[in-house]
């Protein structure tokens, strides 16, 4: 393809030598290969960050049909799943962590619908908003390990199953403790994930964002 100017969202020398392994489906010099890899995975960014549709991938890029298809292949897989995880344990690594986490915690939050979300949106009766749920469980750096997406109208304690499920698939079973601000309902799914889940309880009287005690300690003596 002809040079362009280089976009903003485009892949450092630095982040590619970490990226590329992860996105090699075939040879480099394979005759079916039409496009530089890290061309397409520079559209890929571009779409990620603009959070625009398919069709409005600059014409400079490859076609958004070759830079959707090649997605879909690597989705399908687990070439991002295997870099995110990968990442996440050389990040706790800096940090002076064990490379996978001894505890996380469950959260959740509600997502504002739009048009493209159709008949997955719900509504959330609590947060008086109708659109999808993210339910998601992270280290106490802030890292996440594993993240379910449901309507809206989906409690968070039912999800806890799944969310456990994908932490001690992505993680080798090596999370113990899982904190959350939910009912003991939720604790049967947690503990048949090899689990103990501790509830912590929001104070009734406030409103807004609470830091809940030993959220951020916990991992001191377990992860």
């Amino acid at each position: 393809m002809p040079e362009r100017k280089p976009y903003h969202t485009d892949v450092s020398d630095e982040e590619w030598s970490f990226v590329a392994p992860y996105l090699v489906l075939m040879n480099e010099d394979a005759p079916q290969r039409r496009y530089e890899l890290r061309e397409m995975f520079n559209a890929l960014r571009w779409m990620a960050r603009a959070g625009a549709s398919w069709r409005m991938l600059p014409t400079n890029f490859p076609p958004w049909e070759m830079v959707y298809q090649q997605t879909q292949r690597r989705l399908n897989a687990g070439c991002f799943e295997a870099m995110v995880n990968d990442l996440r344990s050389v990040l706790r690594v800096t940090q002076e962590q064990r490379g996978q986490p001894g505890a996380v915690i469950l959260d959740g939050r509600t997502l504002q619908s739009t048009c493209e979300s159709g008949p997955r949106a719900g509504y959330d009766g609590h947060k008086r908003k109708r659109g999808s749920k993210v339910h998601m469980a992270v280290d106490t750096l802030g890292l996440l390990p594993a993240v379910h997406i449901t309507s809206a109208n989906e409690q968070e304690r039912a999800q806890v199953d799944e969310l456990a499920r994908q932490v001690q698939h992505v993680t080798g079973q090596t999370v113990k403790p899982a904190l959350a601000d939910q009912d003991d309902s939720a604790a049967q799914a947690a503990r048949d994930e090899g689990m103990e889940l501790q509830v912590i309880k929001l104070p009734e009287a406030k409103k807004g964002f609470v830091l809940l005690p030993r959220r951020w300690v916990v991992e001191r003596s377990s992860g």
